[in-house]
């Protein structure tokens, strides 16, 4: 089974056992909940359920492996003739989530 759902503003296509790194969610390691999919089909996408905002019946179980910081982005801004030079660094806040079941 694959499902299509949504964390932290973004769309994920799952299937049992992935990764995903989303955006970080305010839940404790090692700690399960539940989300409602956007989209179920199986693994050739020839029989697909969709519903309108979300599959109602639908419930996949993720489970909070661990919270991490990702990888370092550089911020580069440059005024060209004025001698104006600015160099950042951003790392966003991550949680990596196993996907359990989907049902």
């Amino acid at each position: 089974m694959l499902a299509v759902i949504e964390l932290g503003g973004n769309q994920f296509t799952v299937k049992v056992g992935d990764l995903i790194n989303v955006k970080k969610q305010d839940k404790e390691v090692d700690l399960t909940f539940s989300v409602e999919a956007l989209l179920i089909s199986d693994e050739e996408w020839k029989e697909t359920k969709v519903w309108v905002p979300t599959v109602s019946w639908s419930k996949i179980e993720l489970k909070v492996i661990e919270q991490f910081k990702g990888e370092k982005v550089r911020v580069f801004k440059k005024k060209s003739k004025k001698r104006y030079t600015r160099n950042t660094g951003f790392r966003a806040h991550l949680t990596k989530l196993e996907v359990l079941s989907i049902a």
